[in-house]
């Protein structure tokens, strides 16, 4: 079992797109409302008394959409001034993106992810359900704007839907020979919508990397990530290939990570909520940090067993929160 280091922090729990994989068009959601959302300095403490005492070093900032919340420059700021913080990173659909880019950098971001399901635009309107007017030029020049500033590694995300893009495997794949991005491929994971695109909604990793390999060959990635990706690469690229694979090859085991929703409740894993706390609660009720601490810890002991759970369950069961409510 890997050492539970890694924090991802939802910042908010709405978005800018309804993808289909996230969140089924015509499907109203309960956001949770601004007053509700964990404080800066909410966060700030539950981090450096709680977490940061328990071990976690590395953090990832999510959403819903990270960048709709206002003060999200704000955030990468106070996290990446914190001396324990080893690593902090940030998911986005990059709509926003190019703007502040730079502010983020500035802030101390380094790393980026980027999810990007097609290449094409009219393919890509479909998969993120807005209609009207084309929102892929606006995202592929927020991708732009991230390179020119110097985020590394950036890495665009890619959720497989077979027969909506998995044809495109190759050409995402491509872009990886000549520019320095790390490319991952994601099954799609039947979370609040299982029944959306049928019984088999997701394609198997070992089939991509087949593909890729019978059309340049594959070895294994040089740098190795912090999550759940298995990498490799073009022999002679610059870029490299990922493939995460909850679905045809479960990492329960190698789960690093807990889950900390924008209105405060911790998660410990993302199939299965067995003992999540409501830590926004505790600190707005006067619970003593100390005894904050006391119940992170007694959940983080028990994250293991909760982890077997989830895996012997399998993931095809019924949930009330759509991925994007959960922050990935």
């Amino acid at each position: 079992m890997n050492p539970v280091d890694y924090l991802r922090i939802s910042l908010i729990d709405r978005c800018n797109f309804r993808c289909q994989y996230c969140m089924p068009e015509g499907e109203e959601l309960a956001y949770v409302r601004r007053q509700d959302w964990l404080t800066i300095a909410e966060l700030l403490i539950l981090l450096e008394q709680v977490f940061m005492p328990l071990g976690f070093r590395k953090f990832r900032l999510t959403g819903g959409e990270p960048l709709l919340r206002p003060e999200v420059v704000e955030v990468v700021g106070a996290i990446a001034s914190l001396p324990q913080t080893e690593d902090i990173a940030l998911t986005t659909n990059g709509f926003l993106l190019a703007p502040l880019a730079e502010p983020l950098y500035q802030a101390g971001l380094r790393r980026i992810n980027i999810s990007l399901d097609s290449l094409d635009p009219d393919t890509f309107e479909a998969m993120i359900g807005n209609g009207g007017k084309s929102r892929w030029p606006q995202v592929w020049e927020g991708i732009q704007a991230a390179q020119r500033v110097g985020f590394a590694p950036l890495k665009l995300n890619v959720v497989v839907i077979p027969g909506v893009n998995d044809h495109e495997i190759e050409d995402f794949a491509a872009l990886t020979l000549d520019r320095p991005w790390h490319v991952r491929f994601i099954e799609f994971m039947p979370i609040g919508n299982g029944s959306l695109f049928g019984e088999r909604a997701w394609v198997a990793s070992a089939e991509l990397r087949r593909r890729i390999g019978d059309r340049w060959g594959l070895t294994t990635g040089q740098v190795q990530g912090n999550g759940p990706a298995d990498v490799f690469q073009i022999p002679g690229a610059v870029g490299t290939v990922g493939f995460i694979s909850q679905m045809s090859e479960c990492f329960c085991d190698r789960c690093n990570r807990m889950r900390l929703a924008a209105d405060g409740w911790l998660r410990p894993c993302l199939l299965n909520e067995t003992g999540q706390i409501n830590l926004r609660d505790a600190l707005r009720n006067g619970v003593p940090i100390e005894e904050i601490y006391q119940q992170v810890a007694a959940l983080l002991a028990h994250k293991p067993e909760i982890n077997f759970q989830a895996r012997e369950s399998g993931t095809t069961g019924t949930y009330s929160r759509t991925m994007s409510q959960i922050g990935g």
